[in-house]
């Protein structure tokens, strides 16, 4: 591999957040005696300093091919870094204490692409098997996953005795077009919610309906809550179809009142 010692050395010193960082003693390759160093985890590379606020890295130590593991050492909390191969070198390195060494060998052993691979793979399958669990491959429910459990048959003749709500209907300058008739059979627009009037200027939207009020001085909802049915929901269709021509009248007859 070919490494830029420049680029390696702006990356080492650069502002980007280090995945860790810290006082290490490291073991010399020719020389069994160990140096204090000062190591810089970031992303699969270890980079190492002489002091903590040294301007150029001493070595990089590239974290893919490689196991971390515990060693046996004359130095305590030590553990190395051993590549595959007769003629790789290993890195014998050792932690402060016995908290700052587990938690050195859980990043660095989480440290290469290989992991990460590993990683991305076993959530696709679990991705994947909860795909096919739930129906329609996807869920929104917000409970924990889980084994998928086929749906009870009384809540599916539930669903079959809901009617089916009217579709809604589509929009015209921002006002609902209830009447959908195509082409010339559909009838003139008398409902005062056109783009247009007349003499092609542009209508103002219609008031919003008052709300009812309660004896008690609080304001009620514009209708009592019925048990979904055609025939309920036709009832109310038509009140409010009746309270809605009447209003709309009124605010006509105000308009055509204030004009000169």
């Amino acid at each position: 591999m070919k490494l830029n010692e420049r680029s390696l050395a702006f990356y080492a010193t650069c502002d980007s957040p280090a995945d860790k960082s810290g006082f290490l003693y490291k073991r010399g390759e020719r020389h069994t005696a160990y140096h204090r160093r000062w190591f810089v985890l970031k992303g699969n590379m270890l980079f190492y300093f002489e002091e903590r606020d040294s301007r150029e890295p001493v070595g990089v130590i590239v974290l893919e091919g490689c196991n971390v593991e515990l060693c046996d050492s004359a130095e305590s909390f030590a553990f190395a870094i051993r590549f595959g191969g007769s003629k790789s070198r290993t890195y014998v390195l050792a932690a402060d204490s016995q908290a700052a060494m587990e938690s050195w060998v859980k990043s660095l052993s989480r440290a290469s692409f290989d992991y990460m691979r590993l990683v991305v793979r076993e959530l696709e399958k679990q991705l994947q098997e909860m795909s096919r669990g739930l129906p329609g491959g996807c869920g929104g429910s917000q409970d924990a996953p889980g084994p998928w459990k086929p749906m009870p048959p009384g809540l599916e003749q539930c669903r079959e005795r809901l009617p089916a709500l009217p579709a809604v209907p589509p929009k015209e300058n921002g006002c609902a077009v209830w009447n959908n008739v195509p082409g010339p059979e559909r009838p003139p627009d008398t409902s005062g919610c056109g783009g247009h009037d007349e003499e092609g200027a542009p209508r103002p939207p219609p008031p919003l309906p008052p709300r009812r009020r309660v004896s008690n001085g609080g304001t009620a909802s514009a209708g009592p809550a019925v048990a979904p049915s055609s025939s309920t929901f036709c009832r109310l269709h038509e009140q409010y179809s009746r309270e809605v021509a009447r209003l709309r009248q009124d605010w006509q007859q105000k308009r055509r009142g204030s004009q000169p």
